[in-house]
């Protein structure tokens, strides 16, 4: 049966879910959701840290392989799900021409501030996960815009995680852009490799509405117009004559992904980074609350490119507030770092207690 996330797609925006679970996997829980239609699934530490400790779904695995480094057997276990993850939607991929149909796989986070250590674990995991469908998740950080280019240069997928700014956004796509034109000029196919670019939403309005003062108009309209700014710079990017010539060889376009589309403010619409991002070449990464939400009474309509003066006017009058944008993206990506370092290291203690619970250590 048709849902709203089957029109989302018809309208450019491939819906994916920012979750995954082995209980769901093992279920019928995550073919429902493709058939209700999700086309991809994200996952980071603190997706894994919760299917861990909030569910008996692994306690099996740990049994059976007791003795092992927790480290190690996290990074196996993940592998395992997101194999199982890109099999179950490789009628999606094929469907889609290998568009859609996607699991992505985060780095160590204690790499994102290292190039070469990021190079050589992105060739390893994409190895090792061993599937077409895969993207590995690299930080936009100032350390990811050679990362990236050597990984898509080598021809990974990659998926670039902890945008915030336009700036940063820019970087990397030229890092893509660079990946690419190496391949072309190696006699290597660029026809099938993917990227997106993570640019995270909600995080902005949490941050830039604390600097705010209360009842101003602009709370809760930073992070949209922020977005439809950064999609505008997409456009741009691949109107080019350079872009043009790696599309004639099979180069596919960095989607712009909407990450952190969870409303976080009650006060506002529980599908707000849902129903105003929305048009093509573009993806929404969503928590199963969002998802059920949009099914619910989400509007779809092309709303990515519209009022784009409003956008502008919405950010010259925060810069009027004395609000840095760019200081609070960067602070942002830095945080966002931190905090997915501190999710991994609970990640691992979690797992160790879990092991020990069901007698594995």
């Amino acid at each position: 049966m048709a849902t709203r996330l089957h029109d989302l797609s018809q309208a450019g925006t491939a819906p994916w879910l920012d979750n995954i679970r082995r209980g769901w996997l093992r279920s019928s829980r995550f073919r429902e959701m493709l058939d209700q239609g999700v086309v991809g699934v994200t996952t980071n530490p603190t997706i894994f840290q919760k299917a861990f400790t909030d569910t008996d779904d692994y306690d099996d695995a740990f049994r059976d392989r007791a003795g092992m480094d927790p480290t190690d057997l996290f990074f196996e276990l993940a592998i395992e799900d997101v194999r199982e993850a890109a099999d179950q939607m490789a009628d999606i991929h094929e469907r889609t021409g290998g568009l859609d149909g996607r699991v992505s796989f985060e780095l160590p986070p204690s790499m994102a501030n290292d190039t070469q250590a990021s190079i050589g674990a992105a060739a390893d995991f994409f190895r090792r996960i061993d599937r077409p469908a895969a993207f590995i998740k690299i930080p936009g950080t100032s350390a990811g815009p050679a990362a990236i280019e050597e990984s898509i240069a080598n021809g990974i997928n990659v998926n670039v995680t902890l945008l915030f700014s336009i700036e940063s956004y820019a970087a990397i796509h030229e890092a893509y852009i660079r990946g690419l034109e190496r391949r072309i000029e190696a006699g290597e196919p660029i026809d099938d490799l993917y990227s997106v670019a993570s640019f995270f939403v909600s995080r902005v309005d949490t941050a830039v509405d604390k600097l705010l003062p209360e009842g101003s108009p602009l709370r809760g309209t930073v992070a949209v117009a922020n977005a439809k700014l950064a999609y505008q710079r997409f456009l741009e990017m691949i109107d080019t004559p350079r872009w043009r010539a790696i599309a004639a060889k099979g180069g596919n376009v960095q989607r712009p992904l909407w990450a952190s589309t969870g409303t976080k403010n009650a006060a506002y619409s529980d599908v707000l980074y849902v129903d105003t991002l929305i048009g093509p070449d573009t993806v929404n990464t969503m928590p199963e609350g969002t998802i059920e939400a949009f099914v619910d009474h989400g509007r779809v309509e092309r709303t990515v490119d519209a009022d784009l003066d409003d956008a502008r006017r919405t950010i010259a009058r925060l810069e009027e507030e004395g609000v840095s944008l760019e200081d609070v993206t960067h602070k942002l990506q830095e945080e966002g770092v931190t905090a997915f370092e501190k999710s991994f290291d609970e990640l691992i203690a979690a797992l160790e207690e879990q092991m020990s619970a069901v007698g594995a250590r």
